[in-house]
């Protein structure tokens, strides 16, 4: 049966004919993984293929899964060789798998089916030689990398920044150079992860791997800089994304993080409305950073907010941080949260604002019949000492209920502060 073998990604030739140099001498199966266990590039199979390494030939990528378990397994803080062990529910095969480190970079991992027959003591040895060769060829690709990495980093940060002639130096280079089309649709889009018990360096790792496939996509293509648990992705479309496109998107990427990082690790992303012209990036930024805050800070958006989809929310979160507290809220609601007021009298009022104030419509959403809201709006009004009927009136509880939502739902206060 012939097998799809994908080769070595792009400028990955030398490192193609350590792998399979080294798989020819060995006669086993060999691949070399980047540190989030993505394949860069794979020899021939040698009869000891099992379906985890079947699937990743055929899909280009290893299972959610499967990248899991091994990072659970912590091969990516291993400074030795060791071998990995089976997991016969996702069919993988035992692996010898060698850190390829240097200079105190984690570059990859080389990992060698092993069957039932053991590896010698020579074939360590090739092993080890192999993966000497690799770090020094993938040392040298790194520095490489690294220069373009920061450069457009620089360039994104000074196009969403807010010195006005660095941003119309940074579009400039952008648009001449080719790396960003003019327009006609930009968004940016901000993500931030909090660092948990994930090693140094490997948030950057995954936030690369999460948001590059956005780069160049049929519909858009885009620039992306990184900078430790934060990342920002400048977008040019050739037609407005939809909402829904955006969402996607962005659940993508969340998904992603989150295979790649440890688990409970927080992922919140913001997306900045739609703007014209590439030079209004930075609009589309700062409406970004604001969707990050809503992202954070209110749990039923399930950790990613649109600019465009937050309405109100788009002015009180423009308020600094430290004052979002709870001496925001006005007297007449505090008066009716601390005034040993039940659930039920928050959830009428609630309800009743959200229905513009309509007793029909607000009886059938909480099921209750008609003279039992009247009396319930009574005892807000007594409580409050507002007329619920005053439009005025309504907006200072409406308000004062959005910004309790605000104030009262803070999901990851580390990681509150927005810069």
């Amino acid at each position: 049966m012939t097998m799809l073998i994908q080769r070595a990604r792009p400028g990955g030739e030398a490192l193609q004919a350590l792998v399979d140099g080294l798989a020819e001498e060995l006669g086993r199966s060999v691949v070399l993984d980047d540190p989030l266990v993505r394949m860069i590039c794979t020899s021939r199979h040698f009869g000891d293929e099992d379906g985890v390494r079947v699937r990743t030939l055929l899909q280009g990528i290893a299972d959610d899964e499967a990248i899991r378990y091994v990072l659970s397994q912590g091969v990516v803080q291993w400074t030795r060789p060791g071998v990995l062990p089976a997991r016969d529910d996702l069919g993988l095969r035992p692996r010898y798998c060698v850190p390829i480190r240097e200079r105190g970079y984690l570059l990859g991992i080389l990992m060698v089916v092993v069957t039932d027959a053991a590896l010698t003591g020579e074939q360590i040895a090739a092993i080890d030689r192999a993966a000497r060769a690799l770090a020094a060829e993938m040392y040298a690709q790194r520095l490489a990398s690294d220069l373009d990495e920061e450069e457009s980093r620089q360039l994104v940060s000074r196009l969403v920044g807010h010195d006005s002639e660095q941003r119309c130096a940074a579009h400039r280079r952008l648009v001449e150079d080719g790396l960003l089309p003019e327009g006609p649709h930009t968004v940016v889009t901000a993500v931030a992860v909090s660092r948990q018990r994930d090693a140094p360096g490997r948030v950057e790792v995954a936030l690369c791997a999460a948001l590059d496939p956005f780069r160049r996509t049929r519909a858009a293509l885009g620039l992306l800089a990184v900078e430790g648990d934060r990342a920002v992705l400048v977008q040019v479309f050739e037609r407005e994304p939809t909402e829904d496109d955006l969402d996607f998107q962005c659940r993508t990427v969340a998904r992603s993080l989150k295979t790649f990082l440890e688990p409970g690790t927080a992922v919140v992303i913001g997306v900045g409305g739609r703007r014209g012209a590439l030079a209004e990036a930075w609009i589309s930024h700062d409406q970004a950073r604001v969707a990050l805050r809503a992202a954070r800070r209110l749990p039923r958006l399930e950790g990613i907010a649109d600019w465009e989809r937050l309405g109100e929310y788009t002015v009180l979160l423009q308020l600094p941080e430290d004052a979002l507290n709870s001496s925001l809220l006005p007297k007449p609601l505090r008066k009716l949260l601390d005034g040993g007021a039940n659930a039920k009298l928050e959830e009428t009022l609630r309800c009743f604002l959200e229905n513009a104030g309509s007793v029909p419509r607000t009886a059938e959403t909480l099921e209750v019949h008609r003279t039992s809201l009247y009396y319930r709006l009574r005892q807000i009004q007594e409580i409050t000492g507002l007329d619920l009927d005053n439009g005025a009136h309504r907006l200072v509880l409406h308000t004062g209920l959005r910004l309790l939502e605000l104030i009262g739902s803070r999901t990851d206060p580390a990681a509150a502060t927005d810069r």
